[in-house]
């Protein structure tokens, strides 16, 4: 069992940043997967990134290349999620997601095992 806690969240103006942090517990987090994803209101929950194990290797989905960053500290057992020139379509739920099954793939889909509970991101244009 995985509990995934995310925190840094809020309300930030259109051009801004922020950096969410996702603290996991329950088994050793360098074996472990590691994702974001979001939901706005009224759509289906997006993949947004996902980083390798070891943090070699990362994914992202096109609406935030070369805006938002993941990364990780296995010695935190954290996964980061620094979010750059913020949009109002940036707006959503974000979550935080592990996967422990076959953890040599990294997903660009919902193929994780865990999720935490959801930190709310809202841009003001």
């Amino acid at each position: 069992q995985v509990t995934l806690v995310e925190s840094g969240g809020g309300l930030v103006q259109a051009g801004g940043s922020l950096r969410l942090s996702c603290v996991a517990s329950g088994r050793t987090f360098s074996t472990i997967t590691m994702g974001w994803f979001r939901q706005a209101p009224g759509k289906e929950r997006e993949f947004v990134a996902s980083i390798s194990r070891g943090g070699s290797s990362t994914y992202y989905a096109d609406s935030v290349k070369g805006r938002f960053t993941i990364s990780r500290d296995n010695t935190k057992n954290t996964v980061y999620l620094q979010m750059n020139s913020l949009k109002p379509e940036d707006t959503a739920v974000y979550y935080c997601a592990a996967r422990t099954t076959a953890p040599w793939v990294v997903p660009t889909g919902p193929e994780y095992d865990y999720w935490g509970r959801g930190i709310q991101i809202t841009i003001s244009s």
